[in-house]
């Protein structure tokens, strides 16, 4: 080896946009003759040719889903192929050979009443590696597939974590066999408490101060995302809601949001995604209590909405009519059209 890296062209999952990009990958078998990060080096250089003979069999929904376990942890086999297979038989061939590969591996928790939950998937120490050599990253440690298995496993809250990527797939899942939508950014938790996360990333006109760079967010959401359909664009902050916690922490979140967009000068709608159509009312009179004036839209994930083509009814969807924009008079809206929504409703009150 001469440590020159080894290049090989293909599609791979953004993860500073959440998009699929085309660019040139580095496989870095040496990172840097002379690095004084030596065990870093000889990491890589061990697990150079395992990367070169499984990066052959990959493809571009390979490396997406592989980029989703990467940034969201943990994916239900049903989120995997809502979001990127036309039939659950045909993700579960397609999991169980990346699973053959050691690129994925999964668990299945206990019910409290008895038996076991469907498998969850996480990746498997050469997935880490791949997306390491992907992103062009230092190689992980030996042992991080391992501890953050352990930690997805073991963590209270992963039916809270579960819901928040449930949501994101069944966007994904919509641009898939919609033309014309696209989920265009699919940032984590973490990603978002970055500092400057969102200072960045948003034009190359946008010109922001170092308090704003430095800036790290009070508010802590579950996701942020920026969805597009039918020509309308919505960029917003999802907040995944299980009921637990008191309405006036729903509503002081809402504040935070505000003091944000100060910040950023960037007015994204909240997005509660709540569990119930009575907690529902109750947050939007909370709201008004308050005298919120941060755009909010809540939905029910939990609520079935009548399909036109049967007579029974299905679980509401993200992307589907279905967000009570707070202050506004019309009907519910598609997730698309709220910023344009919003927009028209600033200068009403104006």
């Amino acid at each position: 080896m001469n440590g020159t890296p080894k290049r090989t062209f293909c599609w791979v999952w953004s993860c500073s946009s959440g998009q699929l990009s085309e660019r040139t990958a580095t496989l870095r078998l040496i990172p840097s003759w002379g690095s004084p990060d030596g065990e870093t080096a000889a990491r890589t250089a061990i697990m150079g040719e395992p990367l070169l003979r499984v990066q052959a069999g990959l493809t571009t929904r390979d490396l997406v889903l592989l980029g989703w376990l990467a940034d969201h942890g943990v994916l239900t086999t049903e989120q995997i192929a809502t979001g990127l297979f036309p039939s659950a038989n045909f993700a579960q061939r397609r999991l169980r050979a990346l699973m053959s590969k050691q690129l994925v591996d999964r668990f299945r928790p206990q019910r409290p009443d008895g038996g076991s939950y469907p498998y969850r998937w996480v990746l498997a120490q050469l997935g880490s590696d791949v997306m390491a050599s992907q992103r062009g990253e230092l190689m992980p440690r030996r042992d991080q597939a391992r501890l953050r298995r352990w930690h997805l496993t073991s963590r209270a809250n992963l039916p809270h974590l579960l819901g928040i990527n449930d949501f994101f797939t069944q966007l994904a899942g919509y641009a898939r066999t919609h033309p014309g939508a696209a989920l265009r950014r699919w940032w984590s938790a973490s990603r978002c408490q970055q500092t400057g996360a969102f200072t960045g990333h948003l034009g190359s006109g946008d010109r922001f101060d170092g308090a704003a760079l430095a800036y790290r967010p009070r508010v802590r959401p579950d996701g942020h995302g920026i969805f597009t359909d039918r020509g309308a664009s919505t960029a917003f902050f999802l907040e995944y809601d299980t009921g637990t916690e008191p309405l006036d922490r729903l509503v002081d979140k809402v504040t935070g949001y505000h003091d944000l967009a100060r910040v950023t000068g960037r007015l994204w709608p909240v997005l509660f995604w709540l569990p119930s159509a009575a907690r529902e009312r109750h947050l939007h009179d909370a709201l008004s209590d308050a005298r919120a004036g941060y755009p909010t839209a809540t939905a029910v994930h939990g609520q079935g909405v009548r399909s036109p083509s049967t007579v029974t009814e299905v679980p509401a969807h993200p992307a589907d009519p279905v967000w009570w924009l707070h202050q506004h008079p019309g009907s519910t809206l598609p997730l698309g059209e709220l910023s344009a929504a919003i927009t028209d409703l600033a200068r009403d009150v104006a």
